[in-house]
């Protein structure tokens, strides 16, 4: 499906407000795997991201007679999502936050040889797979909410440093510097720990019953390996322009992106179909 342009995106918004039905669709269609894969890296796990990914898009909808066009579309959405998941306290990590100190002594010290074998017989290369896409994922929940945001912005979306300050309130240039620190901190961990992207002794094959014990991935409920994968490209489309980006962004290509899920479109499909749709037009 084709990316829609900034002037289509503000031709929807004028007919949504105007009552469209079809037109409000349209927006929430566009803009829901945008804001679930932000939803995802900021907050760790599928259902958490769900959860978030639905209060967002629902901010969206009943607030959208205050766009008034001083940004693009897009952008607009994003600062509403990265105000609502820096303050989100309902997610799993909130209340259990972790660190790179916790995350690297689990590596060193977890007693991973006397776990009995407890993959249910799914195979062991898909669990370790899962496993991979869930550590990476959750090891950003190391970084302060801020920092977090700061990565993912520069190293998921790309998203320019001129575009990505005025989304976080600050400027260019502490963004980039910022960003650079924090991407040297999370390839710092992955070369002295990982064994996946760096010259660390974790493996996840090696690690996967032990993860199971742990409640860390479920073989009978996989997140990662069951999820649609979209193409990078989709996800950086939402950029204006691209900056140079340093060598460390080859490290992080574990930042795949998602389709959002069925669920979470059909909350949002019935909530455009029922009354409460005229909210839009009155907010």
């Amino acid at each position: 499906m084709k990316k829609k342009t900034n002037e289509d995106l503000q031709t929807l918004v004028e007919k949504a407000t105007a009552g469209d039905k079809n037109a409000l669709e349209a927006l929430a269609a566009d803009m829901q795997d945008i804001v679930f894969n932000l939803s995802l890296r900021m907050l760790g796990t599928f259902q958490d991201a769900e959860d978030a990914t639905q209060d967002i898009l629902l901010k969206m909808i009943t607030h959208l007679s205050s766009f008034r066009g001083d940004s693009s579309f897009t952008t607009w959405v994003f600062r509403i999502a990265v105000n609502h998941l820096k303050n989100y306290k309902k997610h799993m990590f909130a209340h259990h936050p972790l660190s790179f100190e916790f995350y690297g002594a689990d590596i060193e010290n977890g007693n991973i040889r006397d776990v009995p074998d407890l993959t249910q017989n799914v195979e062991k290369e898909l669990l370790a797979e899962e496993l991979k896409m869930s550590c990476t994922n959750v090891m950003l929940q190391c970084l302060d909410a801020e920092s977090r945001c700061i990565f993912i912005l520069g190293t998921m979306f790309q998203l320019d440093s001129r575009l990505a300050g005025d989304i976080l309130e600050i400027t260019p240039e502490n963004y980039r510097q910022r960003l650079s620190r924090t991407r040297k901190k999370m390839a710092d961990f992955l070369g002295q720990y990982c064994g996946e992207y760096g010259s660390g002794k974790c493996r996840c094959k090696d690690r996967v019953n032990y993860a199971i014990q742990n409640h860390r991935i479920n073989p009978l409920q996989p997140d990662y390996t069951s999820a649609a994968e979209i193409p990078v490209e989709t996800m950086l489309d939402v950029k204006n322009a691209m900056e140079a980006i340093d060598d460390l962004s080859q490290d992080f290509s574990f930042c795949k992106p998602y389709e959002s899920p069925e669920r979470t479109k059909h909350l949002i499909q019935e909530f455009l179909a029922s009354t409460q749709l005229s909210t839009v037009r009155n907010s």
